[in-house]
C-alpha cells in the first residue's frame, strides 16, 4: 500500500511542479502585459484571456497536491474534540467527499471537451480551440481523484496516510518524498 502511495504522490507532485511552472509563467505574463500598457502604450489584449487561463491550469494541477498533503480547509477544533476512532472516520468521510466531487468534476469536464470539440468551439483567440483550455478541468479532476481514492484505500485498510493531520493539530508529519537535510 506505501507503494502505491508513494507513487500517487510523485504524480501530485510532478503536477504541483507544473502548477508552479504556470504560475511562473502567468507572474512573466502579467510583468510583459503591465510594461506593454504602462512603459511603452501598447497594451496586449490577448494577456489578460491567457493569464485566465494559466491561473485556472495552476488551481487544477496544484489541488491533487494540496489534498496529498491534507492542506485544504478543515476544523481542527472539531476534529480535536473526537476521539482517533472518530478521526479516521471524519478524514475517511472527508476524503471519500473529495472523491466523488472529483468524479463529478471529470464527468462534466470530459462532457465539456466532447461538446466543445463537437462543435468546434472556439476562444476569443484566433486559432485556439476551447478544448485546449476545458481540458485542464478533466485533468485536474482525474489527478484529484487519484489522490483521494488512494487516501480513502488507505483509511478503510486501516493505514495512516502520509501528512494526516496530527490529533492535536500541532505536528505536521514528515514528507517521504522530501529530500533528507
Amino acid at each position: 500500500m506505501r507503494g502505491l502511495e508513494r507513487a500517487v504522490g510523485y504524480v501530485a507532485r510532478f503536477a504541483g511542479a507544473l502548477g508552479g511552472v504556470l504560475t511562473l509563467c502567468c507572474v512573466a505574463l502579467v510583468g510583459y502585459a503591465v510594461g506593454m500598457r504602462y512603459l511603452l502604450g501598447q497594451p496586449e489584449p490577448w494577456t489578460d484571456k491567457v493569464a485566465g487561463w494559466l491561473v485556472v491550469g495552476v488551481v487544477m494541477l496544484a489541488s491533487a497536491e494540496a489534498q496529498r498533503r491534507f492542506e485544504h480547509i478543515g476544523v481542527d477544533i472539531a476534529r480535536e474534540k473526537l476521539g482517533p476512532r472518530l478521526v479516521r472516520v471524519v478524514h475517511l468521510v472527508g476524503t471519500l467527499s473529495v472523491a466523488v466531487v472529483a468524479a463529478l468534476l471529470l464527468d462534466a469536464g470530459i462532457e465539456m471537451v466532447e461538446f466543445s470539440r463537437m462543435v468546434g468551439m472556439m476562444t476569443d483567440l484566433e486559432g485556439v480551440p476551447a478544448w485546449w483550455i476545458q481540458a485542464m478541468l478533466p485533468v485536474g479532476a482525474a489527478l484529484l481523484l487519484l489522490v483521494a481514492a488512494c487516501q480513502s484505500l488507505l483509511l478503510l485498510l486501516g493505514v495512516e496516510p502520509e501528512y494526516l493531520p496530527a490529533e492535536t493539530g500541532d505536528e505536521m508529519p514528515r514528507d517521504p518524498l522530501a529530500r533528507a537535510e
